[in-house]
């Protein structure tokens, strides 16, 4: 796990266009990111980055009331899932994540502590408030985003 303080949103959004582009390198076809940590702490503002650093023009909504919104890019599409208004741990089986679309998939899952069942994840991303800005904490698995790590270090 790398641990690094973001200290103003340019730095966020410059993490956001890291994780971007780790996302075009990767050779696979569905791609899962989990991001934990307490309100206002940059989860979605860091959804927001990837997503238009990803090649996406449009407004990037919260899916805080709708818990998922999706933004198709052709051959990659995004699916925001944000659990924190969810009661129900079933709400996310409705959205049908595992299912094949495009050619590669990104699911990224604000709050995923609340899911009934457990998802694997290739990238896991702690947010936390500090007095200079966001600290975050960085979890690869498989080493698939190593190198974003290594960048940051």
């Amino acid at each position: 796990m790398n641990t690094i303080v973001l200290q103003n949103d340019e730095a966020t959004i410059e993490l956001g266009k890291l994780i971007a582009d780790e996302i075009q390198k990767l050779d696979q076809s569905s791609i899962e990111i989990h991001l934990e940590g307490d309100l206002g702490t940059g989860k979605t503002f860091l959804t927001k980055s990837i997503i238009r650093n990803s090649g996406w023009n449009e407004h990037v909504k919260s899916p805080t009331y709708t818990l998922c919104e999706e933004y198709d890019l052709g051959a990659l599409v995004f699916l925001h899932i944000d659990l924190y208004r969810s009661n129900e741990a079933e709400d996310i089986l409705i959205f049908d994540l595992d299912r094949d679309t495009h050619s590669k998939k990104v699911i990224i899952i604000e709050w995923p502590q609340k899911l009934m069942h457990e998802r694997d994840f290739d990238l896991k991303i702690f947010f936390k408030h500090v007095d200079n800005g966001r600290e975050v904490s960085i979890i690869s698995r498989d080493n698939k985003f190593d190198n974003l790590i290594n960048k940051n270090e």
